[in-house]
């Protein structure tokens, strides 16, 4: 008799934490739903990534939603502000930088809910982190319980059916050593995801971003080299 399996709806953006949180949530017995979004955002190559992922992991469905989150501005990433580059790591733990899309993880959260409501499931997936990050307020703990608290009162499915939502976030207070460690031990093909905020035309990564840094620093702590493409290895190789 085959088993049936519980839905959920997962962020995917196709960077390192959103891959890893997939593998998460497929080894706890999801049946995975993925949305990404294409909201007007410099980097559009993690879409790319994002796709590739979702058909590698087999995902149940996998649609990429519309935003034009570039008319409102007011970031680097959606913007041609300039992107931030070379920023010592504590630095980034201070303040919030220009790289924060005003209520993208909001918007974003809100999507998702609608979705799962729609699809008669209660339980959403994100990847964000609040230890190894950019400051970013919609990725802290208190955000996201704060946000669960609203979902439960904004939904038909919650308030007049009692399927409460649960926002899982597993990787909120890891490292991003500690994400990359458990991607590894799950399988995560790391070279298939793509993190860089001002990737190159031919999509190599800046090394240079606050993504980049993070995401190399963790590589270092685990001590293995990044295996997804930088500029700086094309420069070499010429």
């Amino acid at each position: 008799m085959k088993t049936c399996k519980r839905k959920a709806v997962l962020l995917l953006s196709g960077g390192l934490d959103s891959t890893t949180i997939l593998a998460l949530a497929q080894k706890r017995g999801f049946e995975i739903y993925a949305i990404s979004f294409r909201y007007g955002q410099r980097h559009r190559r993690e879409l790319q990534a994002a796709r590739r992922i979702a058909a590698a992991a087999k995902v149940a469905r996998h649609i990429i939603v519309g935003i034009d989150l570039g008319s409102i501005g007011g970031s680097a990433l959606t913007t041609g502000i300039a992107v931030p580059k070379d920023r010592p790591l504590k630095e980034m733990s201070r303040g919030i930088p220009i790289t924060y899309v005003p209520a993208r993880n909001t918007i974003f959260l809100s999507l998702a809910l609608a979705w799962a409501e729609v699809l008669g499931c209660a339980d959403i997936f994100i990847g964000v982190n609040a230890l190894d990050y950019s400051g970013y307020p919609d990725c802290r703990p208190r955000y996201i319980k704060a946000y669960e608290r609203l979902a439960n009162l904004a939904t038909r499915a919650a308030v007049q059916n009692g399927r409460k939502l649960t926002i899982h976030a597993p990787l909120i207070r890891m490292t991003k050593a500690q994400i990359i460690r458990t991607g590894l031990q799950l399988g995560v093909d790391y070279s298939q995801t793509c993190t860089c905020y001002d990737p190159a035309s031919a999509g190599e990564a800046c090394g240079r971003c606050d993504a980049c840094l993070l995401r190399l620093k963790g590589f270092a702590a685990n001590g293995i080299e990044d295996p997804a493409p930088y500029v700086a290895q094309r420069a070499l190789r010429r």
